[in-house]
């Protein structure tokens, strides 16, 4: 798959996984592992791309005795996430379109 495909993916499918509730990073894994494998190196790569593209906040709340980063998605994290349906139909569209000329080819 091109890496930038799956790098927009990936952002989407983090910013679906906090979209109704806030989240941290364990939790998301968790919630994501149903339908994408996702390590934390990875997970917390995207995490920093999406708060410096301002589609997520961070802030912190004491659990356990320690500090846990709860990340909570922005107005442009959920207009992000409405583009990607749209142009998600428009993907769908083509792969039918490639689809059906492979069954025919």
């Amino acid at each position: 798959m091109d890496i930038q495909l799956k790098r927009g993916l990936l952002d989407v499918c983090v910013l679906a996984a906090i979209k109704n509730k806030d989240s941290y990073g364990y939790r998301i894994i968790k919630d994501l592992r149903p339908y994408i494998e996702l390590s934390e190196s990875t997970l917390y790569t995207i995490l920093k791309r999406l708060e410096s593209a301002r589609m997520l906040t961070v802030y912190s709340v004491e659990h356990a005795g320690r500090l846990r980063k709860y990340y909570r998605i922005t107005p442009t994290g959920a207009r992000r996430i409405k583009d990607f349906l749209t142009e998600w139909e428009e993907v769908a569209s083509i792969y039918r379109f490639v689809a059906k000329e492979d069954r025919h080819g």
